[in-house]
């Protein structure tokens, strides 16, 4: 493993940072073996990638049913039905009683860059609003976006123009749906004219920010502001779509419908793709040519995508992502009278998470947030960490988890936690 870390250090840049040593040999389902065979249970999921588990036995068929047909024709020079007809299976699936179309790309910040792209065309404006604690990518236009500068804007210089925040409706911090709101009202009025913002952009369940999910009926109310003033609502689904949230898409919780949807991760179970989903007279905007990459809509990430929706309705994910939240809040509940630093248990379906302050106080406590990643790691299980804090533990194991090795984790968990306080 230490000539491993020095290969690494020597060859890889220093900027891409890495939760864990462990070099993965092989994965099934919700476990991870590294190359001196020791075996891991993944809470991880890629970050809510293999939503359908490692190596699915139907999405690794497909990708080889695939694989013996063709690699590669670059969808814009020689297309393929599965690109069609996986487009009007996300058309149909995404919320909204009106027509929609897809493009298709290679990953989340991809997506969003093309969002913001399809916005400023249709509306002709330039400006976009988005929330603090958001995460948007790492590219210049998801890097101005994302409200978290360390580790994801620091040094690199000027973000890009009229991008504006808003306070996240947070009232575990002290920020309610009515002043995230308030703030808006006077973003319009200081700082930019509605008449010139193209789209506002958010997270139905904050990711890299921290877990927090939009509260009941803010969403409605984002509607409202959007269609007043004739704005764009995106939903960015990155992270909670496919099930992960108990829905299919987190904004099947609150009842709106987003003109445009940005999604990837659990959309191909492991392998690189991306969309964009909307109005179809909002998609028809850009002319031909304006949207595409070389990569955009690989056949293999497209077979693996029509694999992973089937999984996930055969299988009944969105339930068993209830089920599954249910009995990891309940044991983390279960602990909670003797664990004074946690101050919070939460997260639809699936998509759950814990977070720690100093005992008998609001100060966030990263450092017991990080000593928690580790004692799990020591017991080979797999966490991440998130929040603008660090003081925030995810939790995304596979929705395929077997019942056996969930119990053991959430063992492997609590011994951790206690650890952690020693």
């Amino acid at each position: 493993m230490t000539n491993m870390t020095d290969r690494k250090n020597a060859a890889i840049s220093r900027g891409v940072g890495m939760t864990t040593q462990i070099y993965a040999d092989r994965a099934e389902n919700a476990e991870i073996w590294d190359k001196e065979g020791n075996r891991y249970i993944d809470f991880a999921a890629g970050i809510a990638v293999v939503n359908t588990g490692h190596r699915h036995p139907r999405v690794i068929q497909a990708v080889k049913d695939q694989l013996d047909r063709f690699t590669h024709t670059c969808h814009q020079v020689v297309p393929y039905e599965n690109y069609v007809a996986l487009a009007e299976r996300l058309n149909a699936a995404l919320p909204g009683d009106f027509p929609k179309k897809t493009a298709f790309y290679t990953t989340g910040a991809e997506a969003v860059e093309n969002a913001i792209k399809i916005a400023r065309h249709y509306t002709g404006r330039p400006g976009v609003v988005a929330f603090a604690g958001g995460f948007h990518g790492r590219t210049f236009m998801g890097m101005s976006l994302t409200g978290k500068v360390q580790p994801y804007k620091a040094g690199f210089g000027p973000m890009m123009n009229d991008v504006w925040h808003l306070p996240f409706p947070n009232d575990l911090h002290g920020v309610s749906a009515e002043d995230a709101l308030a703030a808006l009202d006077r973003l319009f009025k200081a700082d930019i004219d509605p008449a010139r913002v193209a789209a506002i952009i958010v997270e139905p369940v904050q990711g890299e920010g921290g877990f927090y999910e939009v509260p009941a009926g803010f969403m409605q109310r984002l509607r409202a502001v959007c269609d007043q003033h004739k704005i764009l609502l995106i939903a960015d689904e990155v992270q909670t779509g496919f099930a992960r949230t108990g829905k299919l898409f987190a904004m099947e919780h609150h009842g709106v419908a987003a003109d445009l949807t940005t999604m990837a991760k659990g959309l191909g179970g492991g392998l690189p793709i991306s969309a964009v989903t909307g109005r179809a007279e909002v998609m028809d905007s850009p002319n031909p040519g304006g949207l595409g990459g070389t990569y955009a809509g690989n056949p293999l990430a497209v077979a693996a995508a029509h694999a992973v929706l089937d999984v996930i309705e055969d299988e009944q994910l969105c339930d068993r992502a209830t089920r599954l939240g249910q009995r990891l809040k309940q044991r983390l509940a279960g602990i909670a009278s003797e664990v004074p630093e946690i101050t919070d248990i939460r997260g639809p379906g699936f998509m759950n998470a814990v977070e720690f302050n100093v005992a008998g106080s609001d100060k966030p406590n990263p450092e017991m947030t990080n000593r928690i990643r580790e004692e799990a790691l020591k017991r080979n299980l797999i966490l991440l960490t998130c929040g603008v804090y660090g003081n925030v533990i995810r939790f995304l194991a596979p929705l395929t988890i077997q019942d056996e090795v969930f119990d053991e984790a959430l063992d492997k968990l609590e011994d951790s936690i206690r650890a952690a306080r020693a």
